[in-house]
């Protein structure tokens, strides 16, 4: 079967996305662990699907590379700007993801503002937070984040005893002046470092906040800018969260599956 794709990068995440709005595709894990490989496939960290819903914009179907599903912050900003192209929204746009309703907005600038989940909860590990922003996230301040061993230290914990069976994604975050923040991530599903991780980058802000970051907060990941706003409220929970940063379509073409 030839299957005609966008391949999309939002701060360096990088994305298959498919327009499924007829539903006639259906992939197996194989093939869309295939589709993402960096030597035999398109190449991506993650698949995603455009597909029609019933009474919002789209659905979005998100795949890691891996084949498995979670909540992608990344590629939902990817999603609402193909989902732009393809005529489906103008400016603003509501549509089901892996974890529920998100919306989302398209500025004139082309940075796309998108809405997260409500953040009830957070747990410490030692000096480390643990914050689920639609998918799992570990946090852990370090001092020299372009020195850190990512690869070796997010494995451990990702495996560990204590998130196991699902495990969980690892942010290595170091604090900079002005309210600023330089995140890594250690992926889980693409059981690698990407350049950028949306739910990752939620979470390292939130958990600055936890330490006095007042909102926005700005982001440096290595694949680029973003920032996060958000609302503190007085039981120490987090509303009105907001994902902001680029998306771009990088090529589209036709692949066999």
């Amino acid at each position: 079967m030839r299957l005609h794709f966008y391949k999309y990068q939002a701060t360096g995440n990088d994305f298959v996305v498919v327009d499924n709005r007829a539903g006639s595709l259906q992939l197996t894990q194989e093939q869309i662990a295939r589709l993402c490989h960096r030597k035999f496939g398109v190449g991506a960290d993650g698949l995603m699907l455009i597909e029609k819903h019933p009474s919002l914009h789209f659905h979005l179907e998100y795949y890691n590379s891996d084949g498995s599903q979670s909540l992608c912050g990344n590629g939902s900003r990817a999603a609402v700007h193909m989902a732009a192209q393809l005529g489906l929204l103008d400016k603003a746009a509501t549509f089901q993801a892996y974890d529920g309703p998100h919306d989302a907005e398209l500025l004139p600038t082309g940075i796309i503002r998108l809405r997260m989940g409500d953040v009830a909860s957070h747990t410490r590990h030692g000096d480390d937070y643990f914050i689920h922003t639609g998918s799992p996230h570990y946090v852990r301040f370090v001092d020299d984040v372009k020195a850190y061993p990512v690869v070796e230290e997010g494995r451990k914990i990702r495996y560990s005893d204590a998130f196991k069976p699902g495990g969980t994604n690892v942010n290595f975050v170091q604090r900079l002046p002005n309210n600023t923040l330089f995140v890594r991530t250690y992926e889980r599903g693409v059981e690698d470092e990407t350049l950028s991780c949306g739910t990752g980058i939620t979470a390292a802000a939130l958990a600055a906040a936890l330490e006095g970051y007042s909102s926005p907060v700005a982001i440096k990941a290595l694949g680029g800018e973003l920032s996060v706003e958000f609302t503190r409220t007085g039981d120490g929970s987090f509303t009105n969260v907001y994902l902001i940063g680029p998306a771009q379509c990088v090529f589209e073409g036709d692949v066999e599956v």
